[in-house]
């Protein structure tokens, strides 16, 4: 979540906002408190100079724009994270803080993902409210809008909920993999069920943090089966210690290499040397022959992930090996860059050095001042998250006659 928003110190008679009024009415003095908006009220903390749906995109869709379509899903993951504090704290249809952080872009909830572990919210489904938009002459859905959005939200460091978010960040952090979670499972019905309804054309998928790590296994489970969705990544986890080992064992292999390679060779190693360059040629022609041919899985479905420098929790999605240290704009090409299709599109925002809770939150996402990079690489890191969408099914057996 977010911290909250600094507030105006402007003086009172300037802002008309003060805490305490003091009126003089038949020799009584009174105070009238005025209660201060929350920090997360849409209007003290949502974007500025963001419209909503309007007759115009009935000529113009906004949502062409890929600003306005990352701003608007930015907002409605902070709704997730305000519908799980309203549960929480207890807040009623009348001050709930969720609804107006998609009711002016002309959508409206229909469902809520429920944790059983612990009763927690931690995604939703919101979809176009075609009643809202005809009271603002919106007579069809604009190009490029979701029928239906399914948004998840991240670590939420509060409340009963707190311990089920850190069990499935240690889970991610441990094996690189949150299919043990229920809320996996939870997540990956939901989204199947609307993609069927509506078409995987018309449905997106997205998360921030935790909830951007289960948007893009659950997004990949369904590529798997011939489903793609739409999917936005904000600040995905991209820390592991099976990374770690893995890198580890990569950079020893490596190092071996090396020192095979400093060593004097006799006849019989340059025997040995030929029979590993003919057994790596063929297990290359092997890995090449499991991506399958172009248009499986590559090319289909094309994530996008918004990452930042400075987050240490995302920010090995900028490198081309997977490590930490190279901060440059990225579009992901697949493992096969020479077919020219997209794997990814990752954007990387770049401020110089900024404090963690500042890189890895939200509303960044929707500043006014917000400047993304997008530029051509392979990222192995990425490449390694797909490989499963780039190799043929498994042959189905036979059914009997």
């Amino acid at each position: 979540m977010q911290g909250a928003p600094k507030q105006s110190e402007a003086p009172e008679e300037e802002t008309g906002g003060a805490a305490a009024v003091l009126m003089e009415k038949s020799g009584v003095v009174q105070e009238v408190v005025e209660a201060q908006p929350h920090p997360y009220s849409f209007h003290v903390s949502g974007p500025r100079k963001l419209c909503s749906p309007n007759w115009r995109d009935n000529i113009s869709s906004s949502w062409k724009d890929g600003n306005y379509k990352r701003t608007v899903i930015a907002c409605f993951i902070q709704a997730i994270y305000l519908l799980e504090l309203d549960r929480q704290e207890n807040r009623d249809a009348d001050n709930a803080l969720a609804p107006k952080w998609w009711i002016p872009f002309k959508y409206k909830l229909t469902q809520t993902l429920i944790d059983e572990r612990d009763g927690s919210i931690f995604g939703a489904i919101l979809e176009w409210d075609r009643s809202a938009a005809l009271a603002d002459f919106v007579v069809m859905r604009p190009s490029g809008a979701p029928r239906a959005v399914l948004a998840l939200r991240g670590t939420l460091l509060k409340g009963p909920t707190m311990r089920r978010d850190i069990e499935d960040d240690l889970r991610f952090l441990a094996w690189e993999s949150l299919k043990g979670s229920i809320r996996f499972k939870v997540a990956l019905e939901a989204l199947k069920t609307v993609a069927e309804r509506y078409g995987s054309s018309n449905v997106c998928i997205a998360g921030h943090s935790l909830g951007a790590g289960f948007a893009l296994q659950v997004g990949k489970a369904l590529a798997k089966e011939g489903m793609y969705v739409e999917t936005h990544l904000f600040n995905p986890p991209s820390v592991s210690l099976a990374m770690s080992f893995r890198n580890i064992g990569e950079r020893a292999g490596f190092a071996w290499k090396r020192f095979k390679s400093m060593l004097p060779m006799s006849s019989e190693t340059q025997v040995n040397n030929e029979e590993d360059k003919a057994i790596g040629f063929g297990l290359k022609n092997w890995l090449s022959g499991l991506k399958g041919p172009p248009g499986v899985g590559l090319g289909k479905w094309v994530p996008h992930l918004y990452v930042n420098n400075s987050d240490y929790i995302c920010c090995s999605y900028t490198d081309p090996d997977g490590i930490e240290g190279n901060n440059a704009g990225k579009e992901n090409v697949g493992p096969s860059s020479t077919t020219g299709q997209v794997a990814a599109k990752l954007f990387v925002m770049s401020k110089g050095n900024q404090k963690f809770l500042e890189a890895h939150g939200l509303e960044q996402w929707w500043s006014d001042d917000l400047e993304l990079q997008l530029a051509l690489h392979n990222s192995k890191l990425i490449s390694r998250q797909l490989k499963s969408l780039y190799s043929l099914p498994a042959p189905q057996p036979a059914l009997p006659r």
